[in-house]
C-alpha cells in the first residue's frame, strides 16, 4: 500500500467495484468450497480443503488491500488533456520508433502504467510534443509524447 495513493474517481470506483465483487460472491463461493471440502472427511489428508483455505487466505489478502488502498487513497481531479496527469491515456513513441498507448493510473490493470513507476513518472506533467527520458532499471530511453486522451 502506498500512503496517499492519487486515484482519479474512476480509478477508485473500478477498485471499489472490484471490493465489492470480492466481499460478496467471491466470499461466498470460497465459504461454499471449503464447508463442501469438509463434507470429505479428514481434513489433514484433504486437498480440496487445502486449496480451498489457500484461495480464502489469498482472497482475505486481496481485500485487506484494496480497503487498505482505498483508505489511504487521494482522489484526483481527471487530468486535462493539455497535460499528462493521473487519469491521463497518452499515445507514446520511443525511441526505436516503437509507439504504445497507456493510462497514468495506480489502480493498476492492462494498458496501465503507475505514476510512481520510471515512465509514469517521466511522463507527469508533460504536454504534447515534449520528449522525456525515462531513467529505467534497464537504462535509460527517451518518449516524445505524440497525444493526450
Amino acid at each position: 500500500m502506498v500512503d496517499g495513493e492519487k486515484l482519479t474517481a474512476k480509478q477508485a470506483a473500478a477498485l471499489r467495484a472490484e471490493l465489492d465483487e470480492l466481499e460478496g460472491p467471491r466470499r461466498t463461493d470460497v465459504v461454499a468450497a471449503i464447508k463442501k471440502a469438509r463434507e470429505f472427511g479428514d481434513l489433514s489428508e484433504n486437498f480440496e480443503y487445502h486449496a480451498a483455505k489457500n484461495e480464502q487466505g489469498l482472497l482475505e489478502a486481496r481485500i485487506r488491500n484494496l480497503r487498505a488502498r482505498l483508505d489511504g487513497a487521494e482522489i484526483v481531479e481527471d487530468a486535462s488533456s493539455d497535460e499528462v496527469g493521473i487519469g491521463s491515456v497518452v499515445d507514446v513513441e520511443g525511441d526505436g520508433g516503437q509507439t504504445m498507448t497507456l493510462e497514468i493510473s495506480a489502480a493498476g490493470g492492462a494498458g496501465t502504467v503507475s505514476p510512481t513507476s520510471p515512465l509514469g513518472s517521466a511522463l507527469l506533467g508533460s504536454k504534447v510534443g515534449d520528449t522525456v527520458e525515462v531513467q529505467a532499471p534497464k537504462g535509460a530511453w527517451r518518449a516524445t509524447i505524440a497525444h493526450i486522451h
